[in-house]
């Protein structure tokens, strides 16, 4: 698994009607594909963000929709940033991610996470709770999806979830690449080096260098080699010559690069590369709807400073 540059889909609302949608998702994974992107994304949400739409605005079920980029994609891999564990019995989630790797022969990647949007939560019927909840009850998860990725038979009596023997089958690959996303310093990056093969660091610029060298220390504090758990980082780009500063919301400074593609391409190197980070997934805004050519250019013109 690397991940140098990917693609989130953010949103699905493009302004067609609903036949379109999914056909803009398909153009846009292959236009990163041809690109040169290495991974395309999706979220796991049921309602869209705040910040990104309301609420009801268009967002498809993902492990369906990536069911469907299977099909449609030949060579980049394929998850979600990232799944929310309280939505799905660890035993469902498992027997997703191995029927997306046979369908796309090899290319799924499981990113998993504690979950946080309480709207969906509560208006879908699922239990929130805390964030130690949460992250216990992702903790307990893992118990029983990592060893039926592998293909054993996990007995489980938990606290939150209770298997007997539970199985996966058909699998493609006796490892399925991991990816939890966070940044929390006390519990999800020791949890990712204990676990992971790669973190997705939730985080603004100026902390990157910082999250680094925690995930650093606790790779060493269990005699992991740092350097075989891959990072990345999600950016929000305004990809466009009209895009200035003042176009970022405050709330997203930290975490947006903008401009033509060339002054992306250089933010994502000075701000995330030159950080430590090993990767990133780039989520692009799409304000009236998919452009195309517009991760083309920032792929051509990031290549060059990253290559190598």
């Amino acid at each position: 698994m690397t991940i140098r540059l990917g693609l989130q889909i953010p949103n699905f609302s493009y302004g067609t009607g609903v036949a379109e949608i999914f056909p803009t998702v398909i153009a846009q994974a292959r236009e990163a594909e041809a690109a040169g992107f290495d991974s395309v994304f999706v979220m796991d949400h049921f309602y869209q963000l705040p910040g990104l739409g309301a609420p009801e605005e268009p967002m498809l079920e993902a492990y369906t929709a990536l069911g469907g980029l299977a099909a449609a994609t030949e060579r980049v891999q394929l998850g979600t940033l990232v799944t929310g564990n309280t939505y799905r019995n660890p035993t469902l989630l498992a027997k997703a991610i191995t029927t997306l790797d046979v369908m796309s022969q090899g290319r799924a990647i499981l990113g998993i996470g504690t979950g946080w949007f309480e709207l969906e939560h509560d208006q879908l019927g699922y239990e929130f709770g805390t964030f130690t909840d949460r992250f216990n009850k992702l903790d307990e998860a893992l118990q029983i999806i990592l060893p039926m990725l592998e293909g054993e038979r996990p007995t489980v009596t938990g606290k939150y979830y209770r298997t007997v023997e539970a199985m996966a089958n058909p699998r493609f690959r006796d490892h399925i690449p991991l990816m939890i996303g966070g940044s929390g310093e006390k519990k999800t990056i020791p949890l990712a080096a204990r676990h992971f093969d790669h973190l997705n660091i939730i985080a603004g610029f100026d902390e990157l260098p910082r999250k680094i060298d925690v995930l650093r220390q606790s790779c060493e504090a269990i005699d992991r080699d740092p350097a075989t758990l891959e990072t990345s980082m999600l950016a929000v780009a305004l990809i466009g010559e009209q895009f200035t500063a003042d176009a970022i919301p405050d709330d997203f400074k930290q975490q947006a690069v903008f401009g033509s593609p060339e002054q992306v391409a250089e933010q994502l190197k000075t701000k995330v590369f030159d950080a430590g980070v090993d990767g990133v997934i780039l989520s692009p805004v799409t304000m009236g709807g998919y452009i195309p050519g517009n991760i083309t250019a920032v792929s051509e013109a990031l290549q060059p400073m990253i290559s190598g």
